[in-house]
């Protein structure tokens, strides 16, 4: 069996003080595209590190960050406390880029997601 790897969404890093997002969601609107820039860009200004929104290859949506080696200025437990606050404050948001996902990306039936709710 092929094992599938997680499909990077946008991410920030605070070494290179650089933002990306992935061309292949030029399909999400741009209102959303802006949210996910701030979002990103504020959590490297405030706990610095790297932060990452990636795709499971099941379709679920996870958050993830990371520190270079030796890095003393970035805090484990703020990253954190933050991570939880964006998962609370933005769910209905990063839902929707999850049904986003599932459906025109992962291609599944609609129909059956729906149902699921």
């Amino acid at each position: 069996m092929e094992k599938r790897e997680k499909t990077v969404l946008c991410g920030a890093s605070a070494y290179e003080k650089k933002y990306y997002f992935n061309k292949d969601f030029e399909g999400i609107p741009d209102s959303i595209k802006d949210e996910l820039h701030i979002i990103c860009v504020l959590f490297t200004e405030e706990v610095g590190g790297v932060i990452t929104f990636a795709f499971e290859p099941d379709g679920e949506l996870v958050i993830e960050t990371e520190a270079e080696e030796g890095d003393i200025y970035y805090d484990d437990i703020s990253s954190g406390l933050l991570v939880g606050e964006i998962k609370r404050n933005k769910q209905e948001l990063l839902e929707s880029l999850a049904l986003f996902y599932r459906v025109f990306i992962l291609k599944e039936d609609i129909s059956g997601l729906l149902d699921e709710e």
